[in-house]
C-alpha cells in the first residue's frame, strides 16, 4: 500500500517554476479526459465576524491516472486575526487504486495554480510586448500574479495599490531582486490608462477597474470578486472588452459577471472564451493590437489537479 506524502507551503514556494507550472495547466485544460464535476460551494454564517464565510469542495479526476480534491475555507475577515482570508488542504489520489498518495497544505498551491491561470490567460489575451502591469491588491496573491504575469510577458514596471499601503511597500520590497521595477502608489485612477496589464485580486464589493480611464490595447486580470455581491470591475469595462473567463461553470458565480449577465449588459453568446477553448486551439484569443481583453477567473478544480501533481512530481522527483 502506498504511504502518503506530505507536502509543505515551504516546499511549494521554494519549487515554483512558473513556465513549468504553466504548461501543466495548459495540458490539463488541453485534455479532454479529465473529468470535474460542479464544485460545492456553501456559504455559513460567520457571527463572531459579521461576515458569511464560505466552503468549498473541489474535486477532479483524470480516469486512470490520478484524482483529487481541495477542501477550501473563505472568511473575508480574517485580516483582523493577522491570517489569509482562504484556508485550503488537497489530497491527491491514485485513480486506479483510490489510494491517497499524499496531501499539502494548499493556501501555497491555490495561489500558484490562480496566478498561474491568470498567466496562462494572458499568454493568449496581452499583447506580446506588454511591458507595464497595475496589481490591485496586497493579499497572498499579488506577489504570484506578478511574477507570473512577468513569467509570460516582459515586464519592466510594476505598480502595486492596496488599501494598506505599507502591504503595497512590502509586496515590493519582497520583489526588489526580480527584473523589473516595484513601486508602491496611494492611487490607482491615474495609472489604469497607463498600464499594459491590469490584474486585480480582492475582495472589493466596489468596482475598482472603472471603464472610463482604459485605453486601447489593455489587459485586464480580474482574479477577485468571487461572490455575486462582489466586483472588480464595472460595467464600462465590461461594454469596452472581449470578455474571457476560465471556465463556463464560473460565469454566475462572481459579480463581475454575474450582475452585467443579469442586466443583459452581457450574454453568454458573447463571452468570446475560455481557458478550455484557447488551450485546445479552438479560439486564438487577441485579435488586434488595440482591442481590451478582459479574463475573469473563479478558480477551478482542473487548477488544483495538475498543480498538485505538478509539486507531487517534484517531491517525488519523478
Amino acid at each position: 500500500m502506498e504511504k502518503a506524502i506530505y507536502i509543505s507551503d515551504d516546499f511549494i514556494n521554494e519549487n515554483t517554476h512558473f513556465p513549468a507550472l504553466l504548461a501543466a495547466l495548459k495540458e490539463g485544460f488541453s485534455s479532454p479526459d479529465i473529468l470535474v464535476p460542479q464544485r460545492h460551494h456553501h456559504d455559513f454564517p460567520n457571527p463572531e465576524t459579521g461576515s458569511d464565510s464560505t466552503l468549498l469542495l473541489m474535486p477532479a479526476w483524470h480516469p486512470a491516472k490520478i484524482a483529487g480534491v481541495k477542501i477550501a475555507t473563505v472568511s473575508p475577515e480574517n485580516g483582523r486575526y493577522d491570517l489569509p482570508s482562504i484556508q485550503a488542504i488537497y489530497v491527491l489520489i491514485n485513480a486506479i487504486t483510490g489510494t491517497m498518495i499524499a496531501t499539502m497544505q494548499a493556501k501555497s498551491l491555490t495561489a500558484k495554480r490562480t496566478a498561474a491561470a491568470s498567466a496562462l490567460a494572458s499568454s493568449f489575451l496581452s499583447r506580446k510586448d506588454a511591458s507595464s502591469l497595475l496589481m490591485i491588491g496586497t493579499g497572498a496573491l499579488s506577489a504570484n500574479l506578478i511574477r507570473a504575469h512577468a513569467s509570460v510577458r516582459p515586464i519592466k514596471e510594476v505598480f502595486v495599490w492596496g488599501r494598506n499601503a505599507e502591504k503595497a511597500k512590502a509586496i515590493c520590497s519582497e520583489l526588489k531582486e526580480e527584473n523589473f521595477s516595484c513601486t508602491a502608489i496611494m492611487q490607482i485612477d491615474d495609472k489604469i490608462g497607463d498600464m499594459d496589464i491590469i490584474s486585480c485580486a480582492t475582495l472589493s464589493k466596489t468596482p475598482l477597474v472603472l471603464g472610463k480611464y482604459l485605453k486601447p490595447g489593455q489587459h485586464i486580470d480580474l482574479v477577485g470578486a468571487y461572490k455575486k455581491d462582489m466586483r472588480e470591475a464595472d460595467d464600462a469595462v465590461i461594454q469596452k472588452a472581449s470578455v474571457y473567463v476560465d471556465t463556463p461553470a464560473g460565469l454566475h458565480e462572481s459579480g463581475d459577471t454575474s450582475i452585467p449577465l443579469h442586466s443583459g449588459i452581457l450574454t453568454e453568446d458573447t463571452i468570446k472564451g475560455n481557458l478550455f477553448t484557447l488551450c485546445s486551439g479552438e479560439v486564438s484569443g487577441r485579435k488586434s493590437e488595440k482591442e481590451v481583453t478582459v479574463f475573469k477567473s473563479v478558480g477551478h478544480a482542473l487548477e488544483d489537479l495538475m498543480a498538485a501533481n505538478y509539486y507531487y512530481n517534484q517531491f517525488t522527483n519523478e
